[in-house]
């Protein structure tokens, strides 16, 4: 009778019950957060912990469950890629549209192959799908590394997830707005010979240029990252400035579009400028990881 009793309380309190783990849920969503960010990563490295390891079936399993946490992140950055991919597939003909312009629109464009219109919608929803899977992949990554991050770089790293995106959609409207509009007209009546655009090498160029373009803007993030990470400290990007330009002056040969150096100058400048705006954040970095040292020694 007890149990028949309980069974009808349940029921009977089944919706109040599921009302209430609604409403709560975003709080402890949010409090669970918190708790990650300040949970303290163990002071014992990755490294540090195979080594200690004695026996080998206890190395072998760590291993295993670093692996299979990778591979988890791996999977559902796919997965968002496959979301991102499947988002633009809708807009793909707008999006095309919008790359077509710089060139003089799509009715300038002359497939000549059966399939190339197919490949150039493939990649055009490809690359604007993994535009817009940027920021949970990235997100995803950031969560494998987490757990070895201290509190303070799991914020700041937190807080950079925003700018890292706002730098790489950045890169890709530089390369747009400035690159494209001064570096096709060259291109397409160099030593005065007209060429006809087919949509297979146009859009492969568009998509290749602001692609890697945004990539490049990405360095300050890579810098603070490594910086975190003691790869890198910000007294040696100060003394390695001199070859850090002959360096970016490759890339940007590399990635304009035409030889002149008035282009190339456009993609030197901004890259050239976020490298010293790198080392600026390299020192901030280190700065803040001291006073956190100090602060950590003090609380002690």
């Amino acid at each position: 009778m007890r149990k028949f009793f309980r069974g009808v309380w349940a029921v009977l309190t089944a919706p109040f019950r599921a009302l209430w783990w609604i409403v709560s849920l975003p709080f402890r969503l949010v409090k669970r957060a918190i708790d990650f960010l300040k949970q303290e990563p163990s002071e014992q490295s990755l490294a540090d912990m195979f080594v200690s390891i004695t026996s080998e079936k206890e190395t072998r399993q760590a291993l295993i469950e670093e692996i299979e946490a990778f591979r988890k992140h791996l999977l559902r950055s796919v997965l968002w890629l496959a979301v991102g991919v499947g988002i633009s597939f809708v807009f793909n003909q707008q999006v095309i549209e919008f790359l077509a312009i710089p060139g003089g629109g799509l009715e300038k464009l002359r497939a000549i192959e059966v399939t190339e219109s197919v490949g150039v919608f493939m990649r055009v929803s490809l690359v604007s799908g993994a535009t817009l899977a940027f920021i949970p992949i990235f997100f995803e990554f950031w969560l494998f590394a987490a757990p070895g991050l201290r509190p303070m770089e799991k914020t700041s790293s937190l807080i950079a997830l925003p700018f890292a995106a706002l730098l790489f959609v950045g890169g890709m409207a530089f390369a747009y707005y400035v690159i494209l509009p001064s570096g096709l007209p060259i291109l397409l009546n160099f030593i005065g010979i007209e060429s006809e655009l087919r949509p297979a090498s146009y859009f492969n160029f568009v998509t290749g240029l602001m692609f890697w373009l945004g990539v490049a803007f990405e360095f300050p993030i890579l810098i603070v990252a490594l910086t975190m990470m003691k790869i890198v400290k910000p007294k040696m990007l100060r003394d390695q400035w001199r070859l850090a330009i002959i360096i970016i002056a490759i890339l940007a040969a590399m990635i304009t579009p035409t030889v002149d150096p008035v282009n190339m100058a456009l993609v030197m400048v901004p890259t050239s400028a976020l490298y010293f705006i790198s080392i600026g954040l390299s020192y901030l970095v280190v700065f803040l990881q001291k006073k956190s040292t100090i602060e950590e020694e003090t609380t002690d």
